[in-house]
């Protein structure tokens, strides 16, 4: 599967939309409206809408990876969050016409507790592999030794064992599920959670730190504003692609442009990685300085 975050080559040249139709399409994006919504309102063809969610998903995972790097962390919060493209794994073999990239899909997701800063982001499976390019990528990404706290999901242990060593303060928060609900809503809700366990797994990790409370408001935050995440709906993602190209842009969105109605400011500012609040207007600026340049190339005379 595609990792949206590890695509280098991420500026490709884009028709020129007026700036502010721009702008009004990517506000739309991130704030739940489904691609053909986002055609109408803004008047433009759905294949204009899905260039513009290419073009920056692309761009946007980009300029994460070059920018959101020795982030001063000292909690970080990890986990990853369900969803799906084209169809639910259990319908993809029954699929009239497969697409690649079909079924069950997980964004896996690491915050920083105090300045809320998503430090890294990975979109693909739930599986050992996933878990281990996730957590080097968090690893990769913070300035010194950190305390790190995951659910009860087994890959972690050796995924941040591999990543960290004992250079980390590492815990676990299992919970604890009753017996799974019966009747109609057995189907769509887990067993009612009757508490949590922590559990420190390397190093010295201070127990009352040991949560997943701010990743997981930042998951409901993540399918609030972005209409593939939507559950019990037709708002799935049509192509694996396009949904890691959301994630992208929802990332710039919520790190550098969205205030934080606690910290008052972007977390990306909390965390010293710009000193002002960003806007669509600037990053698709600097989109446009960085794509190539159309026209035909001028000749070269040899002499």
């Amino acid at each position: 599967m595609l990792d949206a975050k590890h695509n280098s080559s991420y500026i490709i040249s884009m028709n020129k939309l007026p700036l502010d139709k721009r702008v009004q399409i990517l506000n739309l994006m991130v704030e739940g409206s489904s691609m053909r919504s986002i055609s109408r309102v803004c008047d433009c063809s759905i294949n204009t809408v899905t260039k513009m969610l290419v073009d920056m998903g692309k761009f946007c995972a980009g300029y994460h990876d070059a920018n959101v790097r020795d982030v001063k962390a000292k909690r970080v919060q990890v986990d990853e969050i369900w969803s799906f493209a084209a169809a639910k794994e259990k319908n993809v073999p029954k699929m009239k016409k497969p697409v690649d990239g079909a079924g069950d899909v997980w964004t896996w997701t690491g915050i920083d507790a105090d300045t809320k800063l998503i430090i890294s982001y990975f979109v693909g499976d739930r599986d050992a592999d996933a878990a281990d390019v996730f957590i080097n990528d968090v690893a990769e990404r913070v300035a010194s030794r950190i305390q790190l706290t995951s659910d009860g999901f087994h890959p972690y242990l050796d995924a941040v064992e591999g990543a960290f060593g004992a250079d980390v303060d590492y815990g676990m928060l299992i919970k604890i599920y009753g017996e799974m609900q019966r009747g109609p809503k057995k189907r769509y809700s887990s067993g009612k959670c009757l508490g949590a366990k922590k559990k420190a797994i390397t190093g010295s990790p201070n127990p009352e730190h040991i949560s997943t409370s701010y990743i997981e408001r930042q998951n409901l935050t993540m399918r609030m504003h972005n209409r593939r995440f939507t559950r019990l709906t037709n708002a799935f993602s049509k192509k694996f692609e396009n949904h890691a190209h959301m994630v992208a842009i929802y990332s710039i969105w919520y790190n550098f442009i969205r205030i934080h109605k606690t910290l008052k400011v972007s977390p990306a500012m909390e965390a010293g990685l710009t000193g002002e609040l960003m806007s669509w207007k600037d990053f698709l600026v600097i989109y446009d300085e960085q794509a190539p340049k159309s026209g035909r190339p001028k000749k070269v005379r040899n002499t």
